[in-house]
């Protein structure tokens, strides 16, 4: 699946952004659809991951981060509230294969074979 990100700007402390992730090549609602962030010299954090019927967050992010799937779209969005200086980074989606009606979703990047170019969102105070 390919996957293209957009979204992200300069925003002020306390603003809302909205990320978008337009997949295509395969049937989205096979895919686990998940965003990614790395600020300037860390490693990528998970944020937030969903299917057609469930969605999981990292315990930092819950609150003032909203992931949600449009099918009819193929598009995973990522809504940001309350945005923080430290909330700067370059955010990434990805995909990976739902290969199991038992499928528990992953916050381990190494779990995601499909990751779009990365948007960079900047928070400034």
């Amino acid at each position: 699946v390919q996957l293209q990100a957009s979204g992200g700007g300069l925003v002020q402390a306390g603003e809302s952004l909205r990320l978008s992730c337009a997949a295509s090549g395969r049937i989205f609602d096979s895919w686990v659809m998940a965003w990614f962030r790395q600020a300037p010299g860390k490693g990528q954090e998970f944020i937030a991951a969903a299917t057609s019927r469930t969605s999981t967050y990292a315990d930092s992010m819950q609150g003032r981060f909203t992931i949600s799937r449009d099918s009819a779209k193929s598009t995973v969005y990522l809504q940001m509230s309350n945005l923080k200086p430290e909330d700067t980074a370059v955010y990434y989606c990805a995909a990976a294969p739902i290969r199991s009606v038992y499928y528990i979703i992953s916050k381990s990047a190494a779990a995601y074979n499909s990751w779009g170019q990365g948007t960079q969102v900047t928070v400034s105070s």
